[in-house]
Formats: structure tokens, sequence, C-alpha cells
């Protein structure tokens, strides 16, 4: 007898941590990596398990699987993902908080290394220089303002509150959330911005959070502030960010995530030269690494899979609108 046809197709490089995350999951259910079948295999296929459409599927549309009702993203964010490719009613689903413990401490590091100077600090050990020491800055007692308030920005503000910093939250509407003294409303970001001894952006890059800090709005934070952006680099202006870095000393950043990367070169391009500057750091964005995190990240993705074909609700639904016009 035959192999039933697959419900589900997994767009994903054929690795153990897949196939585990499945078999506990949905083990009954009928599926097949996208690179081990063919399109003349897929018209029972339902959902799909998707990393990168371009990198995994090239120019796959919906009209290959009639049956597909829904797309479910490995990945936090969906900027970049082709929607026009999957009409209504095909449903959409991030892979939301899946990342979250572990970009969260990559945050803190961040976090730590400006305010400690940990860049500046090992080149005097390497020049075998004690004094002078870099100057440095202390979490303790300060303010941080958290911009994107779901479960990453949570989990960041449990850590920052271990630091005795007063954590304050964005978020869209303003609601109060768990782990915050307070919130401000996405409108309000220059307001939120001007309490800040540190800043943690944790947003996703929609069409409401794109280039949103501009020169205004980092001229309106602290002169001595930090800036940390582990969540999508689209949503500062890269101009604005460097020529405040350069015009303004006593100010720190420090990235994880940048404009223009290349996963399949394993490289990123930038316009301006960041990494020449004292008052930076960054990282290759690697916050969502570490050991167990890929397995982790993959067996939330499963879960909302496992939800589709149980018939329950599905979690982190994207709203079209925040990425379409």
């Amino acid at each position: 007898m035959s192999s039933p046809l697959p419900r589900l197709l997994v767009a994903l490089s054929p690795r153990d941590e897949v196939d585990a995350a499945l078999s506990q999951q949905l083990p009954t259910l009928p599926w097949s990596y996208a690179s081990r079948s063919t399109p003349a295999d897929w018209p029972d296929v339902e959902a799909l398990l998707v990393g990168s459409v371009e990198r995994e599927l090239g120019d796959f549309t919906a009209a290959r699987t009639p049956k597909l009702a829904f797309v479910q993203g490995v990945y936090t964010g969906l900027d970049g993902f082709p929607f026009e490719r999957f009409p209504p009613p095909i449903r959409v689903a991030g892979n939301v908080g899946a990342f979250a413990p572990f970009v969260a401490e990559h945050a803190v590091a961040l976090a730590l290394a400006a305010a400690r100077a940990i860049v500046p600090a090992q080149a005097k050990v390497r020049a075998g220089e004690l004094r002078p020491p870099p100057e440095q800055r202390l979490l303790f007692r300060g303010t941080a303002v958290v911009l994107g308030f779901g479960e990453i920005g949570r989990e960041v503000a449990i850590r920052l509150a271990g630091f005795g910093m007063r954590v304050v939250g964005l978020n869209r509407t303003g609601r109060m959330a768990p782990n915050c003294e307070a919130m401000y409303p996405a409108d309000r970001l220059r307001e939120a911005l001007a309490e800040a001894d540190l800043v943690v952006d944790v947003r996703p890059l929609t069409r409401a959070t794109a280039g949103s800090i501009g020169a205004g709005e980092l001229g309106a934070m602290r002169a001595e502030a930090i800036y940390v952006n582990v969540g999508r680099a689209g949503t500062v202006d890269p101009s604005a960010l460097y020529h405040h870095l350069v015009d303004r000393p006593g100010f720190r950043a420090a990235l994880d995530v940048w404009w223009e990367e290349d996963y399949a070169a394993g490289r990123f391009a930038l316009r301006f030269p960041f990494a020449d500057l004292p008052n930076f750091v960054g990282t290759p964005h690697c916050a969502g690494l570490g050991p167990g995190s890929s397995a982790y990240v993959l067996r939330r993705a499963v879960a909302n899979l496992a939800r589709f074909f149980r018939g329950e609700s599905l979690l982190h639904v994207a709203d079209r609108g925040d990425y379409l016009a």
C-alpha cells in the first residue's frame, strides 16, 4: 500500500530535530519535506512549516497546494514574507515568543557590554593597561524603556528588574502588562524615550515601526542613554543613529540586527562604519542562538501547527495590514 499524501509540507533543511518535533506533537500526521517531494505529491497539503520561502521554496505559490489553509513560520518576524503568494483565506503566523528567553538574555548582555564599556576595556587588557579605566555606567537604579512589550519584551523586563531597574514599556495601545511599572502607547514614543537611561528595542518591522526612530527620536533621548536593538534594524534610521553616536560621544548603542543581511552568503553590509566608533558594540544577529535553542523554537512552531490540525484557535496569526499597503 502506498504512503498517504502529506497534509503538512515542511520547507526546512531535513534534520533530526525537525523529525523529533513532528513525531512528538503530530505523530500520526502524514508530512513531507518539500525538498524530498514534488508538487505532484502536494494536493492534500493543508499547512506549511517554513523558515524562508525564498530559500526553501523558490518561486512557490499557493496555487501548487489547493488545500493550503495555514502557514507557520519558524522565525518570529514576518517582514519580507511574500504574503502576496499566499492570499486570503490562508492564514500566516510567526513563531512569536519562541526566541524570547534567548533574545532577552542577549539583550541584557549587550546592555551590560555597552554600559560597562567591555569592548574598550578589552582593548586596555590587550595593551596591558590598568588605568585610566574606560568610563563605566550602571544599570542599577536606572530606567529602562522596552519598545515592543510582547513576549520578548516581558522576558527582557524580568531580567532588567533583577538589576534594580525601573522598567517602562511601549506597546500599540498603552495597555498595562505584567513586569513593568508604566506603559506608553506607540504614538507617545518620544515621550517614552525621554525617560530612558536604557532603551531596548524588540519591535517587529512593520509599516508602523519602519524608520520610527530617526534624528528627532534620538534627540529626545538623554545625552548618555544606551540604545540596544535586538528586534529589527529597520526600526531605526542608520544615518541618524550613526551621526548621533558621532556627535554625542556620551551616547552608546549596541546592535544585534542589521539593515542589509545576506544569510545565504553569511554576511551583512553597512553604509556607515559603526564598528569603528568607541561608543558602539555589535554582534552578528546571533541573539536567538544557543545550545538547544533550535529544538525549542521548532517545538513552539509545531505546537501551533498541532492546534491547527486539532481545529483549535491559532496563536499569533499575522494581520496582513501590518505588512502590506
